[in-house]
């Protein structure tokens, strides 16, 4: 089974035959002892730290089918590089050119993910409200937001919908984490404090499983419904990431908190925002990881499947929906 790898550490990655080695560097540019990565088990590779590489290594990876996705200091996603678009059908980009062309259509799909998200986010708040938190009024506030959706008559109305419902959700945050944290409001770029730092940090986790499981089907990740295209490079993956946030985000985020997973001392306070420290982001991602490949079983498919292949199967979801084959239902959690 693939992997993905995570590099933390600034260094070197070149081709060894049928191996990836990456040599890590310090800060004095001393060579640290070389690691090996045999290509068949790589999925893709988020690099955290610097990466020096030459264009052969990335013509090897693009033949293996490895993306590479970069973050900078701030752990803001910057790009990615990803092989070829073998993918890519002529019929699907222009029915989904279509889609988003119809403004009719274009809503209809945008009300989906609004609803998908809004419904995951409720049943967080019930989940907690089941184990005595008070988040009745939370509750109550989303579910008055949540009438308004079919209501919407533009996409722009639907955003500040979908703002409303989110706030509301936030404000529900100090309710469920215990009192070593506060939320405060939500900020980003930089974040404020820790809850932020772990909600930006989380957020862009989510986005990049979206992208890289956008890769694997016919779907454009340029053409979005929700968020507007241009205003991100690969704003579909924008889209799909709001109804996972809540399942596979805000989730984690309560269990690593309220179990001291991450603490205090894993973050990085600066003058104008914080940051989680290298220890913090590796506990996150560790936990990350068994929770995409965590399976269950579908109520549909009858079989087990993981997280980061629910992303995919919600992919294909949307493409027959493009295809006029089957209406698109998200993904509502059930448990």
């Amino acid at each position: 089974m693939k992997k993905t790898y995570y590099l933390f550490n600034p260094g070197r990655m070149s081709r060894k035959d049928n191996t990836l080695k990456f040599t890590p560097v310090d800060e004095q540019g001393r060579e640290g002892m070389p690691k090996y990565i045999p290509v068949e088990g790589v999925s893709d590779l988020f690099c955290f730290g610097s990466l020096d590489a030459n264009s052969a290594l990335y013509n090897f990876l693009g033949k293996a089918g490895i993306a590479v996705h970069f973050f900078d200091y701030y752990e803001h996603y910057t790009g990615s590089f990803t092989p070829k678009e073998y993918l890519l059908a002529g019929k699907m980009q222009i029915e989904q050119t279509k889609q988003y062309i119809d403004k009719r259509k274009r809503l209809a799909l945008a009300r989906k993910f609004v609803l998908g998200a809004a419904f995951n986010m409720t049943k967080n708040l019930r989940y907690y409200i089941n184990r005595e938190k008070d988040l009745t009024m939370a509750l109550a506030a989303i579910e008055q937001y949540a009438l308004l959706i079919d209501g919407a008559t533009a996409v722009d109305e639907l955003m500040g919908v979908e703002g409303n419902i989110r706030q509301a959700y936030y404000d529900a945050f100090d309710g469920i984490i215990g009192a070593d944290f506060a939320m405060g409001n939500r900020s980003k770029r930089p974040p404020q404090n820790e809850i932020n730092a772990l909600i930006s940090f989380g957020n862009m986790m989510c986005y990049t499983l979206c992208l890289s499981q956008l890769y694997h089907t016919q779907l454009n990740p340029t053409i979005s419904f929700l968020h507007e295209p241009g205003y991100r490079r690969y704003s579909l993956a924008l889209d799909l990431a709001e109804i996972f946030k809540p399942v596979l985000v805000d989730r984690l985020i309560f269990r690593v908190l309220n179990k001291k997973e991450i603490q205090a001392k894993d973050f990085d306070r600066q003058l104008n925002g914080c940051l989680l420290k290298e220890s913090g982001r590796k506990t996150f991602v560790r936990i990350w990881e068994e929770r995409v490949n965590e399976t269950f079983k579908h109520p549909v498919l009858k079989r087990h499947v993981s997280y980061k292949h629910l992303v995919k199967l919600e992919c294909y979801k949307l493409s027959k929906h493009i295809l006029s084959m089957e209406e698109y239902k998200p993904f509502k959690a059930r448990w």
